[in-house]
């Protein structure tokens, strides 16, 4: 079974960042589906450690709350 994160991302507000997130957190290990919703703020992400993907997103220059 694959699980799945939601994480909340307040600083997407914009085409551009949910670029640079999928970018990132897409190269993660074990990472099969990466969704970003500029009205919600979330990332929601199949698959992939915790600790890495939220690694990748602080690599994209975001935070997670």
């Amino acid at each position: 079974m694959t699980v799945q994160h939601t994480y909340s991302v307040p600083g997407i507000s914009c085409d551009h960042c949910r670029k640079a997130i999928e970018g990132e957190v897409t190269g993660v290990a074990g990472v099969s589906a990466v969704v970003v919703d500029v009205a919600t703020k979330l990332v929601t992400v199949t698959g992939g450690e915790d600790a890495a993907v939220r690694a990748a997103i602080d690599d994209a220059g975001y935070d997670v709350v």
